[in-house]
């Protein structure tokens, strides 16, 4: 049987405590709310913040971590480049990611995939229709033809993103905009899940197949056994690196 997997979820954790319509919603955090639902999945989840030293993400939170779920808005700034780094390298080594809503902006984001990753927003209560076009990938599973959210802040394309190696969701806005909502990415050994809904000041986190999507993202990013990969020269038949380039 396998052990439950090691999920550390991320968040600013600052709309929170600073306005009131976000702390009714998610009084003790976004961060808090998604954890709860992961434990209960039967997962090992904790969280980080921005405030705490090294934002939560130390070496032995970050040597636990199987899969990082990462929420930020207004204050990518703020987060040091050298836990970005440290992220970095972890995903490389085989930790999952899963970026969530305006964590399209963040350093770590933009870092692993090589792009500014700007888009088209508005927020202005557009209600959204997430369709799933892979339906048979994990990530989707259980949810159905799509996800309606009543509200939501729209994104809309163009997406600044390399091309994704899989596209599992799409989103129409009653604006009338599409958007890349559900997007996999490989980097290094990592597994990187981009899933757009979210916005603060709406109930996102609370919807049964959004939450149900989360938990699939997770399962799906989890490490997996590779072989060690060895870069720099080697003798003939692959063994043994004499140094590295």
């Amino acid at each position: 049987m396998d052990s439950p997997i090691k999920v550390t979820v991320w968040n600013e954790f600052v709309h929170e405590r600073t306005m009131e319509d976000v702390k009714k919603l998610y009084p003790a955090g976004i961060h808090a709310v998604l954890a709860d639902y992961l434990n209960k999945a039967g997962m090992e989840a904790v969280t980080a913040t921005l405030d705490q030293p090294e934002h939560g993400l130390t070496d032995e939170v970050l040597d636990r971590t199987e899969v990082l779920i990462w929420w930020g808005h207004m204050h990518h700034h703020e987060v040091d480049d050298e836990i970005v780094e440290k992220v970095r390298r972890k995903v490389l080594a085989g930790m999952g990611l899963i970026v969530l809503h305006s964590g399209h902006n963040s350093k770590i984001f933009k870092r692993l995939l090589g792009s500014d990753c700007r888009l088209k927003w508005r927020e202005s209560g557009d209600a959204e229709r997430l369709w799933v076009v892979k339906p048979g990938h994990p990530i989707a599973a259980g949810v159905g033809d799509y996800i309606d959210l009543e509200h939501e802040e729209m994104y809309g394309e163009i997406f600044d993103i390399p091309d994704p190696d899989e596209l599992i969701f799409v989103s129409w806005f009653s604006g009338g905009e599409v958007f890349r909502s559900g997007c996999t990415f490989t980097r290094g050994k990592g597994k990187i899940l981009y899933f757009r809904p979210g916005h603060e000041t709406y109930p996102t986190y609370y919807n049964e197949k959004i939450i149900r999507v989360i938990q699939n993202g997770v399962k799906w990013a989890r490490p997996i056994e590779i072989s060690p990969i060895v870069f720099g020269h080697v003798e003939a038949g692959g063994v043994g690196q004499t140094h590295p380039k």
